[in-house]
């Protein structure tokens, strides 16, 4: 059996991907909160779907915050969860990933200065209080490791954690929230002109692109998501939301291959825009685009065009629309944001397969003939901008095809061997949810169809491998860093989780292992 790992590059894009990576990991095991604090704004302020329907008993202005009596003071569901709730999880998520559940307390207690500090949502300032108290702790503990005498470490950890908590929240208060109110203010300042201005769709040039290199997570969550929340707390709304999560720019692309492309691609696009339009992961159309690079116009040309049409409807969402499913698009839309809403997806997917269908049929006939042929050259190109993260079977026997190493039972075209019995099988990608699940999810699903028992196949971020696992599946943009992560485990990377050939080579090597067993 053999490791197939990637040529080693580290440099700009590796370094981009990591601090996206945290910054999205952050935000997106929080988004449930989010979710759940949209439900609630949706459902119980006064311009909620409750009222509108008639129906604002004493009950629901209690929840809502608010009242038609000017006596009465109701605080309400909706505000403490986004200025307090919301940030301090991002706040404990964030030491968490520095420094471990010490670190997210400490993390926690720290942010609590931000948030009296500026009196608004402090998404911003519980990005960067809660990893950077976890660090300060961890440093304060390094002083002492090793040097507290037997049966004082829990009054030592516990007056340590206080005081340095208590001691940042001060810090936090009087220095970091007006900073950070001052920044969170100038970015405010900058999304509304860029609105007003109706500059805010050229952010697409940006957006879609970044989108295909696995920043996608970091751009919606990192960026998106705290600064429309905060605008969703004073506007009912915001149009951020979909700046990134509107399934219009892929739906036209996979559109186009299904018309007018050629070979898998084609085969293949009609369930991959199940999964997209409806599941909400739009990486895959991601391999569609890297097939033909040129497409990556089409996708910018979408997405501008649906935020343009957002811009002119003054539309937007209450709240993230996490997957960005149609489903999940229309669940957070205000009453009064449907038909812009809708347009933006309907228009951005209309432009994007146009400008996508010129794209294909300019090369249609050389697909043909490379079809033909047997040519790879389609799978090469993927393969080459290693930046994809299809998603369907038979996307993934094209990719299949993209060249590197597999696994071929003990033979070992690298020269390296199993060094230890596989039982713990882990699928790693940038988030640790969609795509890396679904492919633990045919993983499991082989192993037991092959009869194999013992191995466990659980889905995680990178930023959560602990070295503990025997094998590490990834794509293979990702394996380097995956690598570093958890350097004693061996590495698989492939081209698509969905359906790579290299999950057979990986049965057969199990199965070969059983019965060596017996």
């Amino acid at each position: 059996m053999t490791t197939t790992s990637p040529t080693k590059r580290g440099g700009t894009r590796v370094g981009v991907q990591k601090f996206g990576t945290f910054i999205s990991g952050m935000v997106l095991p929080n988004i449930a909160a989010f979710i759940a604090w949209g439900l609630i704004t949706a459902l119980f302020i006064e311009t909620g779907w409750l009222p509108l329907l008639g129906i604002d008993a004493s009950w629901v202005q209690q929840l809502g915050g608010w009242s038609r009596d000017e006596d009465v003071v109701n605080a309400g569901l909706v505000g403490p969860m986004i200025t307090y709730l919301l940030p301090l999880l991002i706040a404990n998520t964030g030491g968490r990933m520095v420094y471990g559940v010490r670190g997210g307390v400490v993390g926690t207690i720290a942010t609590m200065g931000v948030i009296v500090g500026a009196g608004i949502p402090m998404f911003l300032g519980a990005m960067i209080v809660g990893p950077g108290a976890a660090w300060v702790m961890k440093q304060v503990d390094k002083m002492w490791a090793g040097k507290i005498k037997a049966g004082f470490e829990m009054l030592v950890d516990n007056f340590s954690g206080g005081i340095v908590g208590a001691a940042l929240a001060v810090f936090s208060f009087f220095l970091i929230a007006p900073a950070v109110t001052a920044i969170s203010n100038f970015l405010e300042t900058v999304v509304n002109f860029l609105v007003v201005s109706s500059l805010l769709p050229l952010a697409s040039v940006f957006v879609e692109p970044g989108k295909i290199l696995f920043l996608n997570n970091a751009i919606n969550h990192g960026v998106f998501t705290p600064l429309g929340t905060i605008e969703a707390e004073k506007t009912g709304q915001s149009i951020l939301f979909l700046i990134e999560a509107n399934p219009g720019p892929g739906l036209g692309i996979l559109l186009a291959f299904s018309i007018f492309g050629v070979g898998l691609l084609r085969a293949s696009a009609p369930g991959a825009i199940l999964i997209q339009f409806v599941g909400g992961i739009h990486e895959i159309y991601f391999p569609y685009v890297l097939a033909k690079p040129l497409l990556v116009l089409a996708a910018i040309a979408g997405g501008a065009t649906g935020v343009l049409t957002n811009v002119i409807f003054q539309s937007g969402l209450r709240a993230p629309a996490s997957p960005g499913s149609i489903i999940a698009i229309l669940a957070q839309t205000p009453p009064g944001s449907f038909v812009g809403v809708i347009l933006s997806v309907v228009f951005s997917a209309g432009v994007s397969f146009l400008v996508a269908s010129v794209i294909i049929r300019s090369g249609r006939k050389r697909d043909l003939e490379a079809v033909a042929a047997g040519d790879t050259a389609l799978a090469d190109a993927v393969a080459k901008n290693a930046a994809n993260k299809g998603r369907d079977s038979q996307v993934g026997s094209l990719l299949g095809a993209s060249g590197g190493a597999a696994y071929a039972g003990s033979t070992a075209p690298e020269g390296t061997t199993v060094t230890r019995p596989i039982s713990s099988i882990v699928f790693a990608c940038d988030a640790g949810m969609g795509s890396s699940a679904m492919g633990a999810t045919v993983m499991r699903n082989k192993i037991k169809k092959a009869g194999i028992e013992g191995v466990t196949v659980v889905n995680q971020a990178i930023a959560n491998l602990d070295g503990g696992a025997d094998l590490v599946i990834t794509q293979r943009e990702l394996t380097q860093r995956a690598e570093e992560k958890s350097p004693n485990s061996m590495h698989v990377s492939v081209d698509n989780f969905m359906g790579s050939p290299k999950y057979d080579e990986v049965v057969a090597m199990l199965e070969s292992q059983k019965n060596a067993e017996k």
